[in-house]
């Protein structure tokens, strides 16, 4: 199992944001989208003004059970600090650490 099966930047500049790592890297993207010949492998969140979380990247990690993983982490000292949301191609779960460093446990549709 890969470890991470996609990312998202929260940024409160999307627009240079691409443009940032676009010419750091030659990353290209598709609206919200990081692409890879065409494949979405990234998304970007824009922040609105006034949001106080910071900018980061929160990479998704393959589940086979959200609900349970979600459970885990808890019982591991981490937080749930974004309740399962279920999307069409899956259900997410945001995690912290006990340190605070978050990720989204995904469990594919």
């Amino acid at each position: 199992m890969r470890p991470f099966v996609f990312f998202d930047v929260r940024t409160s500049d999307a627009d240079g944001t691409k443009r940032f790592f676009g010419e750091l890297l030659g990353w290209e993207s598709d609206g919200p989208l990081l692409t890879a010949d065409g494949a979405p492998w990234g998304g970007l969140t824009e922040l609105p003004p006034g949001d106080d979380r910071a900018p980061q990247w929160l990479p998704y990690a393959p589940v086979s059970d959200v609900d349970a993983a979600a459970a885990k982490a808890m019982e591991l000292g981490g937080k749930v600090v974004r309740e399962r949301t279920d999307l069409p191609f899956g259900s997410l779960v945001v995690v912290t650490d006990p340190g605070g460093a978050a990720i989204v446990l995904f469990q594919a549709a």
